[in-house]
């Protein structure tokens, strides 16, 4: 397929328009045909050019495919075709017979094809034939028929694309239409092979990636789908699909998806979520995204932390112009629903007219002195909005504020005994604990914020989501002040006999939290939910169980090298048990199964040196006179025990009287140069004699 050039701001592939738009495909109730209208207006705006009519609770369109529209049902739908044309944006009807449907049966293929052609009578010209989600077994006629579940469709696909006349969009959903469908991979499926061969090339094949929630879309897996189905997919994009979980919104930008992409597909559609107005985000960005070109020039220097590092698009970037636009739609009242209201003032009419008596004019309530101030509604702002997005964000991630609020608590929380005790840490427990306050009192503005807001169509797409965020908030807000003694009784989140809004997700959420998997697969993965970890002292018994894990972790991942021909390490007779680490300088890791890795030091390493014969500078002993070694198992996925360890660890070295310490490593052990790195406070240093393979970092205490 040729690259993209650009018409109209679209890309275009080869001689046919690159499919961009929505796909109204998701399970609950369906939009509103004013509501759809609006989306054909902002897709002209936006330079979209496609709306995929498939909404499964539209019962003709799935559960009744065979049964006509009525002559009411018929009015609608001519206006909503009429209404797509005036906006330039391609209609098409997507059916799905798939449930229950006898493929070879001539009666069934007629009622499918008199269906469409009344709904090609209704100025509809391009149509989509859906068969997913349904069950993969053939019934016995069928068998008879025809030698494989692909080629049943394939063969009534073709027959009625052939009948419509060769219309120019005509898409195809098939059963497999993810990577984690095929069987047993894309490359090998025998359904997407007999969908790529025998399928007409004029038919275009709707693909949603690597899941049914693709987390990220690589330009390497469309290759590979596209070599099986002799030509390029058109991604059903569900990355801001929510019908899925009753709690989750997604108002983040369209990312994870390269732009070196376009000139990959024939097209990209977003099946956002369920509710409409919160789904201007998902389709402004999207737009952004199908414009980018390949000299839409280097994103600006704040922008070079994205993950993705696209030089033609920068998803915050995307964001930031559409939420800028969505604030607009937020303080009119044009919306349908939209209510006007009164200034807080009325200003006297230079008119001999009677004015128009309200509550609000010249005799309105002024407060005394000491009296509570009038309540005044602020204007939402765009900050607002930006706080929001991040915390109803995306289906694999948080945005950067909701991902900080949740370290934060997590860290009051773990560090809960210096909320009161006079330690070194009170001071910045305290200061921390406000700062948490302050980021829940901005959800809370925000939400006030929200609620005044001109527009209500929007506010009552998101209402029910704003509520549960601004009490989950307020639940964690309450339980902090109350590990720092400010809560009173009634702000205390957990107690006996909670207020119902103290429990939270109902009978769904009670039959998750007894499974032993809840929580493990949070996208706040620090710490895990399931895994309880404590750290104890080491003691005699140990010794055993550590030179067993010293043993594991020295024979895994170290190539084809012998350990016996690598070097030693100077800490490799502290964890082998052959020399005893200082007082109060050794800890070890547990989990519900046992020990699973240790921190040891000594406070002296001179000893230890010399024992292996390791000539050691006097200079790095006077900078670093201690020596410490980190070792977990890999059963341990989350880093921050193993932090939490080492930091008590080398707290007790600084108690000792000792002013730096320092750790070697082999440079193939890369779990634990990211470890010490990732601490921060580690920093390689120089060290005169050492074997080229091993590294040695240090940190002043």
């Amino acid at each position: 397929m040729s690259g993209p050039g650009t018409a109209g701001g679209q890309p275009q592939t080869g001689t046919r328009r690159f499919i961009s738009g929505v796909v109204e495909g998701f399970y609950g109730r369906p939009w509103t045909m004013e509501q759809r209208t609006e989306l054909f207006k902002r897709e002209q705006k936006w330079g979209l050019n496609t709306y995929l009519y498939a909404p499964k609770d539209d019962y003709k369109h799935r559960m009744y495919w065979r049964d006509l529209y009525s002559a009411e049902e018929a009015e609608q739908l001519i206006a909503l075709i009429s209404a797509a044309k005036q906006h330039d944006v391609e209609f098409i009807y997507a059916i799905s017979p798939g449930l229950d449907i006898t493929f070879s049966n001539p009666k069934e293929v007629a009622a499918l094809k008199r269906k469409l052609d009344q709904v090609r009578q209704f100025g509809c010209r391009s149509f989509s034939l859906l068969f997913d989600d349904i069950e993969t077994e053939m019934c016995p006629a069928d068998k008879q028929t025809f030698s494989s579940f692909a080629h049943a469709q394939v063969a009534i696909t073709n027959e009625v694309y052939q009948h419509l006349g060769d219309p120019e969009y005509f898409l195809f959903c098939p059963t497999d239409y993810c990577a984690a469908f095929c069987t047993p991979t894309v490359s090998q499926s025998s359904y997407l092979h007999t969908v790529g061969e025998q399928l007409l090339p004029g038919i275009d094949i709707l693909w949603t990636g690597p899941k049914v929630v693709s987390h990220k879309i690589s330009v390497e897996s469309i290759e590979e789908v596209s070599s099986v189905l002799k030509r390029a997919p058109v991604i059903w994009d569900n990355i801001h699909a929510n019908d899925y979980d009753p709690q989750r919104l997604f108002l983040g930008p369209f990312k994870d998806r390269p732009t070196e992409l376009i000139p990959k597909l024939r097209g990209v559609l977003t099946n956002p979520n369920c509710e409409f107005y919160p789904n201007f985000v998902a389709i402004h960005t999207l737009a952004t995204w199908c414009k980018a070109t390949a000299d839409g020039g280097q994103r600006d220097v704040e922008m070079a932390g994205d993950e993705e590092q696209d030089p033609c698009y920068s998803p915050q970037k995307a964001l930031i112009l559409a939420l800028t636009d969505w604030l607009q739609e937020f303080l009119s009242t044009d919306q349908p629903g939209g209510l006007c209201r009164p200034s807080a003032r009325l200003k006297k009419e230079s008119s001999d007219e009677e004015p128009m008596q309200t509550d609000m004019g010249e005799n309105s309530y002024v407060p005394g002195p000491g009296e509570n101030p009038l309540y005044t509604a602020e204007p939402l702002t765009l900050d607002d909005l930006k706080l929001l997005s991040d915390l109803f964000y995306l289906p694999y991630e948080h945005g950067a504020t909701a991902r900080t609020m949740l370290q934060e608590l997590d860290w009051l929380k773990n560090h809960s005994w210096a909320a009161t005790a006079e330690t070194d840490t009170t001071a910045e427990w305290r200061s921390r604990a406000a700062q948490f306050d302050d980021m829940c009192e901005a959800v809370v503005q925000m939400f006030n914020r929200l609620s005044n807001a001109p527009n209500r169509s929007i506010l009552y797409d998101l209402y029910n989501y704003i509520c549960d965020i601004k009490s989950g908030v307020g639940l964690a807000r309450a339980y902090v002040k109350t590990l720092g003694g400010q809560g009173r009784p009634s702000a205390q989140p957990m107690n006996d006999d909670p207020e119902p809004w103290g429990f939270r997700g109902g009978l769904s959420g009670e039959f998750q939290r007894m499974l032993p998997c809840h929580g493990n697969r949070d996208l706040f993965r620090h710490p895990p939910m399931t895994a309880v970890y404590c750290i104890r002292s080491y003691c005699a018994e140990d010794k055993i169980v550590v030179q067993k894990i010293f043993r594991e972790m020295q024979s895994a991942g170290e190539g084809k090298v012998p350990l016996m021909m690598q070097p030693p390490l100077i800490c490799d007779s502290l964890s082998a048990g052959e020399i005893s680490p200082s007082p109060q300088c050794a800890l070890v890791l547990e989990d519900e199964i046992g020990v699973c890795g240790y921190a040891l030091g000594l406070t002296d390493a001179k000893p230890a040196a010399a024992k292996i014969q390791r000539a050691v500078s006097d200079s790095v002993f006077k900078d670093f006179p201690a020596l410490v070694t980190v070792q977990v198992l890999p059963r341990v996925t989350d880093p921050s025990p193993a932090k939490r360890m080492i930091g008590r660890l080398l707290s007790s070295i600084r108690s000792s009287g000792s002013t730096g310490v320092f750790c070697e490593l082999r440079q193939n052990d890369r779990r634990m140069l990211d470890f010490y790195t990732k601490l921060g406070s580690f920093k390689p240093i120089q060290m005169a004699g050492l074997p080229h393979d091993i590294v040695a970092m240090g940190t002043s205490l």
